[in-house]
């Protein structure tokens, strides 16, 4: 599909959010709330990731997005990182299979150069086998920063169009990471803060926010309904008054 901006259009407004994007934050307090190590809250978090891969596919979400890695986790102890590398592989290893059956296409979108080639190989090897699924599509995030994604769209944007003085949203789009699906409808955070923390900056413009105290480990299919009620109950203007909604509607 053609990605369009909706600074520069006026998108659809469907019901069921067509594309959710997640922040799955809380999995160290949880753990540490329950006196586990952090890396146990991490374990739970795929289960949680399962949960909602499998509620938004059976609610009518064509695409789900959420952020597993970003690129300031570098930042946290060595010993959190590495596990949470062998914990990519052991989810692919476990979970493609299973999405495949489902006709789940997944995507991993991000600065990939810096895992090692096992895992590189991994990621390729599973978004080659899911590339024809049509239910629904699972983006995962990992070695990514929104800033990272705009600055090397800039970057294949120029080097397309050489000697260009200026540029356009329309220009810029085709190299974004996620070029391929709509911008999210709704934009879900657990765990109690309220930041966007540099996850899709470009694409979130205009979505629907909606934060929750619960932590990743513990988000259930519940939750998720009840971000969608918050959603439908949201008027979607994209730059209109409520006037001109209201006449398009009667």
């Amino acid at each position: 599909m053609k990605y369009t901006s909706s600074t520069t259009a006026v998108p659809d407004a469907p019901a069921v959010p067509r594309h959710v994007a997640i922040i799955m934050d809380g999995n160290g307090r949880w753990a540490t709330k329950r006196f586990l190590p952090r890396v146990a809250g991490h374990v739970k978090g795929v289960e949680a990731v399962r949960t909602v891969v499998e509620a938004c596919a059976r609610r009518g979400v064509e695409y789900l997005t959420v952020f597993a890695f970003s690129s300031e986790n570098w930042r946290r102890p060595e010993e959190e990182v590495s596990l949470l590398m062998r914990l990519f592989v052991t989810a692919l290893e476990r979970e493609v299979s299973k999405l495949h059956a489902n006709n789940i296409r997944l995507k991993v979108v991000g600065d990939l150069s810096r895992f090692d080639a096992k895992l590189q190989g991994m990621i390729a090897s599973a978004e080659r086998k899911t590339a024809a699924n049509t239910r629904m599509t699972l983006t995962v995030c990992a070695n990514y920063g929104g800033r990272w994604d705009i600055m090397q769209a800039v970057g294949k944007m120029v080097a397309t169009h050489p000697g260009a003085a200026d540029f356009t949203e329309e220009q810029l789009a085709p190299h974004l990471a996620m070029a391929y699906a709509p911008e999210p409808d709704l934009f879900i955070r657990t765990g109690g803060e309220q930041r966007i923390s540099n996850f899709l900056l470009w694409q979130l413009a205009y979505t629907e926010l909606f934060f929750t105290d619960a932590y990743w480990p513990d988000f259930s299919s519940e939750h998720l309904d009840a971000a969608i009620a918050s959603y439908q109950h949201r008027e979607r203007r994209f730059g209109r008054t409520g006037d001109q909604l209201a006449e398009k509607t009667s």
